[in-house]
C-alpha cells in the first residue's frame, strides 16, 4: 500500500470511529506502528487528524457539534465519490467549492493537482487545499461567519463569488428528486450555491444515496443545470430517468 493510499485509509478509519489509538491502525491494517506514527504525524501536520498521546481523532477544527456528525455519516461512500469526482479537474481549472463534509473529503483528493484556482466558502477546505505545495490560489469568501461547519455566506460572500468565472462549480446538497433538482435545508446555503452555479461553466454534484428521492426547503436547481452527477449507488428510476433527460452525466464510484 503506497504512503497516499495508507494515509488515506487512516484518515477514514479516523472519522468513522471519531478517534483511534496506534495500536488499533496497526492491527487493522498489518502496518508497523512506527510507520502508522510517521502517517499520522504527516496527517496532523496537512490539518486531518488531531494526534494525542497513542492515537488520534478528528481535528477540533472539523469536529465540532453537528458538522463532526456528517463526516462520520457515510464516510467510506463520500470519499469514494471525492476520488471519483477529482478526476473530473485538470491542473490550471479554476474551481468554486461549497460547504460539506463530502466536498471537504473532495479537497483531500483535490490538494494533489497543480496549479488550480480554488474559491470556497470553508475555512476547512481553504486550509487542506493551502497545505499541499502545488502552486494553486485559493480565494476564502468573506461574509457572515458560521462555526459550527466553518463556513462564511450572505451577501458579502455572494458579491465575491459574482466576480469570478470558473471551469466547475463542485456542490454538496441536502436532496435531490426528478422534479425539483438540488435542494438544500439553509436558505443562505442555497442562495450561494446558486450563485456557484451562475458563475460556472459546468456543474458537478457530489451526493451520497441518502439524498435521493429527499426533500429539502430551498432550491438550489433544476437538474438541466448538473453537468456531473457522482453518486455511490445508482440513482432509483425515477430520478434516473429525470437524470437522463437532463442529459446528465451520472457516475457511480
Amino acid at each position: 500500500m503506497d504512503p497516499t493510499t495508507r494515509q488515506t485509509e487512516i484518515a477514514n478509519i479516523i472519522r468513522q470511529r471519531g478517534q483511534v489509538t496506534v495500536n488499533e491502525l496497526s492491527q487493522s491494517l498489518s502496518i508497523s506502528k512506527e510507520t502508522i506514527r510517521r502517517d499520522l504525524t504527516e496527517l496532523a501536520r496537512e490539518g486531518k487528524v488531531q494526534k494525542f498521546h497513542g492515537g488520534a481523532s478528528i481535528p477540533i477544527i472539523a469536529g465540532e457539534g453537528l458538522f463532526r456528525e456528517r463526516m462520520g455519516k457515510n464516510a467510506g461512500a463520500k470519499m469514494k465519490i471525492a476520488i471519483a469526482a477529482s478526476k473530473l479537474i485538470a491542473p490550471g481549472d479554476t474551481i468554486f467549492i461549497d460547504t460539506g463534509s463530502t466536498t471537504l473529503y473532495f479537497a483531500e483528493q483535490l490538494a494533489e493537482i497543480p496549479t488550480l484556482t480554488v474559491v470556497t466558502n470553508s475555512t476547512k477546505i481553504a486550509r487542506i487545499m493551502s497545505a499541499e505545495p502545488t502552486h494553486s490560489k485559493i480565494f476564502l469568501l468573506g461574509g457572515e461567519f458560521h462555526s459550527d461547519n466553518r463556513q462564511t455566506i450572505g451577501s458579502m460572500a455572494i458579491a465575491q463569488v459574482q466576480s469570478f468565472r470558473a471551469h466547475h462549480a463542485i456542490l454538496t446538497i441536502s436532496a435531490l428528486d426528478a422534479r425539483t433538482g438540488l435542494m438544500d435545508y439553509s436558505i443562505e446555503e442555497a442562495q450561494l450555491a446558486r450563485a456557484m452555479v451562475e458563475q460556472a461553466e459546468e456543474l458537478t454534484v457530489l451526493v451520497d444515496s441518502s439524498k435521493f428521492e429527499q426533500i429539502a426547503s430551498f432550491e438550489v436547481c433544476g437538474l438541466s443545470k448538473v453537468t456531473n452527477l457522482v453518486c455511490d449507488t445508482p440513482p432509483p428510476d425515477e430520478v434516473r430517468d429525470a437524470l437522463a433527460e437532463a442529459n446528465v452525466r451520472v457516475i457511480v464510484a
